[in-house]
């Protein structure tokens, strides 16, 4: 094919009308990109492209061409490039999950780009949650926070690697129903990469009738195993143990994780305190949403109802029974309150396991987390300094919480007695706790006697290397001197 010189094509199109000189520039054009090679790959013709459309010869016959037709042959060679650009772009974003001819995204290809358009903000804040366990609890939660639209992406994790697949494609195939959220999962702790919110709910079954302290020995080998690995690939997560005994879990995430405490949040009372604010409610026929009541202390036959500071429309209750003169039995808050205990353990009686309350209050606390929606939440925080706690003991307490995690714990006011009882459920925890105090990271996983052992061991061990490093220096000094 002939090539025709950018300088003739030019005056060619200076002596005819305007409409004959636009339409002149655009044949050079043609002509310009049809000479390659129709085998040159896209990123030649790319190249070849910008190099044929160079404006390096137009300066010369600006003064000769009418204002208005130099406006429309830059415009439109503007347009032309951009178009060429996208179809570069298109068939360069091709992938395994592309269709049609050549691999061309049909993305891309049904909708297009309207004028004056900003890209995307880089701002926007791409959400990320796991869940580490895809038992009824863990699928529960899941559940929740895809009907609430709480995140863009879902990952479970779980070591049964059938269930887990199947679990994930059942609710991959409610996408129609559902808000828009990426689901993921597999067997492997690194698919949790990225994680602003970590939710550990693996764990044993709790079987009828089985105090939750006495799951925490078959519960803590499986932390060993699950919390590292979290902190490695989600180092800037916030963690939230689900499993029981959630109040000592919760402690021993903490020291396996060395994470700062306010990113370390057990469950805790939420729940509980649901139930509770449920049985006031249904006892004076109310709205349980009017009501505000907590359970602070251990998860658990411990736990303290916290009678003096529960209102109802923001009316304090037992005061205002009390001005108004009417008599009440301390017995009938104690069955309401052994009626909160028992709540559980009658859902595992009667069902077998515990699934669609955790699942919200857990999916509660995470809106509260990455809204940043600061709201008071009776859940496992670290309680030492509060209401004469002095050890580290992580149990429940109203707190704030957002974007980074615990911002603080309310200063509720408790009487005497239940200061005391608050205290009593401390020890509780504490009691065992003290059974769990290793070194280190490891602190909460072996027990007393052995990491006396190993201490004991490594002692010996430096001593000998310093003894070794001794003599070998004196050696040394011989030798030079």
């Amino acid at each position: 094919m002939t090539q025709y010189p950018s300088g003739l094509m030019m005056s060619w199109a200076l002596s005819y009308s305007n409409s004959f000189c636009v339409i002149s520039f655009f044949l050079y054009l043609a002509f310009s990109t049809t000479r390659r090679s129709s085998s040159c790959s896209l990123e030649s013709q790319n190249r070849s492209f910008h190099s044929s459309t160079d404006h390096s010869f137009m300066p010369q016959h600006y003064s000769s061409l009418p204002p208005h037709t130099l406006s429309i042959i830059k415009s439109t060679l503007f347009a032309c490039e951009l178009q060429h650009q996208q179809i570069i772009t298109m068939h360069k974003s091709a992938s395994g999950s592309t269709l049609g001819p050549g691999g061309l995204d049909l993305t891309q290809a049904f909708f297009k780009p309207i004028s004056n358009a900003a890209p995307p903000s880089p701002t926007k804040r791409h959400n990320k949650i796991s869940v580490i366990g895809a038992g009824n609890v863990g699928m529960a939660i899941a559940q929740t926070i895809l009907t609430q639209d709480l995140t863009d992406e879902l990952v479970l994790v779980d070591t049964n690697a059938d269930k887990l697949r199947g679990e994930m494609l059942d609710l991959q195939h409610a996408a129609a129903f559902l808000p828009r959220t990426k689901i993921h999962a597999s067997t492997d702790s690194s698919i949790t990469a990225g994680s602003d919110v970590c939710i550990v709910t693996a764990g044993a079954r709790q079987i009828a009738g089985e105090s939750r302290l006495n799951l925490l020995q078959r519960n803590l080998s499986l932390f060993r195993a699950i919390i590292p690995p979290l902190v490695r690939y989600s180092p800037d997560t916030i963690l939230v143990i689900v499993s029981n005994p959630v109040d000592i879990l919760t402690y021993v995430a903490w020291k396996l994780s060395g994470f700062p405490s306010n990113r370390v949040i057990g469950s805790g009372t939420n729940l509980d305190s649901s139930r509770f604010r449920f049985l006031i409610a249904d006892h004076l026929d109310v709205n349980a949403q009017d009501v505000q009541a907590y359970i602070v202390g251990e998860h658990g036959d411990s736990s303290v109802a916290l009678w003096s500071s529960i209102s109802i429309g923001g009316v304090p209750v037992l005061s205002f029974l009390e001005n108004q003169q009417i008599a009440y039995e301390k017995e009938t808050l104690e069955n309401i309150h052994k009626s909160v205990i028992d709540s559980a353990y009658e859902v595992i009686r009667l069902k077998g396991y515990t699934s669609w309350a955790i699942g919200y209050s857990v999916a509660n606390m995470v809106r509260s987390l990455l809204r940043d929606q600061r709201k008071i939440h009776p859940v496992s925080v670290m309680a030492k300094g509060f209401y004469g706690i002095d050890g580290e003991v992580f149990l429940s307490l109203p707190a704030q919480l957002g974007r980074g995690g615990i911002l603080g714990v309310t200063n509720v006011h408790l009487n005497e007695e239940e200061t005391q009882r608050l205290r009593d459920s401390a020890k509780t925890i504490l009691d065992l706790q003290i059974q769990l105090v290793p070194l280190g990271s490891c602190e909460g996983v072996f027990p007393v006697w052995l990491v006396k052992y190993l201490s004991s061991q490594i002692g010996q061990i430096l001593g000998k290397l310093s003894t070794i490093r001794f003599n070998t220096l004196s050696k040394h000094k011989e030798l030079v001197g």
